[in-house]
């Protein structure tokens, strides 16, 4: 695994098995990341700082999962530069719904990339990372491509079964 360039926050531990298919995602192309717990309500000073000195520690891209209220992507954002990633996690009785709404209606200024709820976001804001990563990394890019071939290969596989070939 490489230098850790991408980390990876939640607003409690029990995000982890959600946020752990970020980890998976970046694995898979090489790329080094941390995780830890934060959060905006219950320790808003700890994630400023965590916010503001990330860039510093040669973090390139922070991906942050929340649920409920999930103010953490843009209380991150606001203390940051580097591009922040928001996965909606599903923890209440509205099924995520709540968590993506406070992702992703971020005001104007202050942007946050949000996928989709759960663990598809999860992975899906790994790979998203790694395209952020990929624009100055040669060979992340490469992994990228080949990652797209086999996402390609796979569908042809299922259409072959299907068709009974």
């Amino acid at each position: 695994m490489g230098k850790t360039i991408v980390s990876i926050v939640m607003g409690s531990d029990s995000d982890l098995e959600i946020m752990r298919e970020a980890g998976k995602a970046l694995e898979e192309f090489g790329i080094g990341y941390e995780m830890d717990v934060t959060s905006a309500h219950r320790s808003p000073d700890r994630t400023a700082d965590f916010a503001r000195k990330a860039a510093g520690r040669g973090i390139q891209v922070i991906i942050a999962g929340a649920g409920g209220a999930a103010h953490l992507a843009g209380v991150i954002a606001a203390h940051t530069t580097l591009p922040v990633i928001g996965v909606p996690i599903p923890s209440t009785s509205l099924q995520g719904m709540d968590s993506l709404l406070a992702t992703v209606q971020m005001p104007a200024g202050i942007p946050v990339a949000t996928v989709a709820i759960g663990k598809p976001g999860a992975t899906n804001a790994g790979i998203l990372a790694a395209q952020m990563i990929g624009l100055g990394d040669a060979a992340i890019a490469k992994k990228l491509e080949g990652h797209k071939e086999k996402l390609a290969r796979g569908v042809e596989e299922k259409s072959r079964k299907l068709k009974g070939q």
